[in-house]
């Protein structure tokens, strides 16, 4: 068994959505625009070598086309919902508006705050969306065999992934910043049983597109 996996953990490109700042959620399942399909090959062009075992997605179609040019290369590929973004419920897709800015702002200082049972209105609290990555941590480490994987998915539910990976309290998800085609390079030590973080959040293979969120 290879003492080491390395894990690249990305977030998806940039969607329409993104760009007018309306949240998606697992609900909407968007595809990439013209600049998340450029960041999409920008990370490819810049990793295209490195070694990676796995590819791990979640069910929607944003990150699968993140890491399509990886995908095209034969690797082998799993998608699973369990690491969908968090539902944002009857909140998903709608346009930016006065009320609704306030609704998140006050709903995630409510979980700065640790209150992260608390749930969007008809979506998820932060403790869903964990207990539902969970099983899927659980089988990536069940694979020590994969020495390097991809794993592509969404902002809100990379926050919740990252601070249950570090051992960190959840309410603290916001400490982790991202962007879209954002990179974590993370090591899991099979010996000790812990993940540290390599570096990261990376974005110099955007560096010569114009700016994202």
């Amino acid at each position: 068994m290879h003492p080491i996996k390395d894990i690249y953990l990305i977030r998806h490109g940039e969607t329409d959505y993104n760009r007018m700042g309306v949240v998606q959620g697992s609900g909407i399942d968007a595809h990439l625009n013209e600049l998340g399909r450029q960041q999409a090959q920008a990370f490819f062009d810049h990793y295209q070598d490195l070694y990676i075992d796995k590819i791990y997605t979640s069910a929607l179609v944003r990150t699968h086309q993140s890491v399509d040019g990886f995908i095209k290369k034969g690797i082998a590929w799993e998608q699973h919902p369990g690491l969908n973004e968090i539902s944002w419920g009857n909140k998903e897709g709608k346009s930016p508006n006065t009320d609704d800015d306030l609704y998140y702002k006050n709903l995630t200082r409510t979980w700065r705050e640790g209150n992260i049972d608390v749930p969007s209105e008809e979506g998820e609290s932060p403790v869903q969306v964990l207990e539902r990555q969970k099983p899927v941590v659980d089988l990536i480490l069940s694979r020590p065999e994969e020495q390097a994987i991809l794993i592509a998915m969404h902002g809100r539910a990379m926050r919740v992934l990252l601070t249950h990976l570090f051992e960190q309290p959840l309410h603290k998800m916001d400490d982790f910043a991202h962007s879209n085609l954002c990179l974590y390079h993370l090591q899991y030590s099979y010996p000790d049983r812990a993940f540290k973080l390599v570096k990261g959040p990376l974005t110099e293979h955007l560096k010569h597109l114009p700016d994202s969120m």
